[in-house]
């Protein structure tokens, strides 16, 4: 059953990751991994980082997603 349930959470992270919904909880735990001491963002700061970088706009005009 935890196999299943390990396999049933990729597929959601899979899944969102697809549509360019952010990862959350693997931005947190890098962050504490990798950056020990740093603030970690809540998920509203860091959700709408990623919007953000996801649709830039350059000279006037969307970067990134079409």
């Amino acid at each position: 059953m935890a196999k299943r349930a390990r396999l049933w959470g990729r597929a959601v992270q899979t899944a969102r990751l697809m549509v360019g919904i952010p990862d959350y909880d693997t931005y947190v735990v890098h962050r504490r991994a990798h950056h020990p001491g740093e603030p970690v963002m809540s998920y509203p700061e860091f959700f709408r980082e990623r919007e953000a970088a996801r649709y830039a706009t350059e000279k006037g005009r969307l970067k990134g997603c079409c």
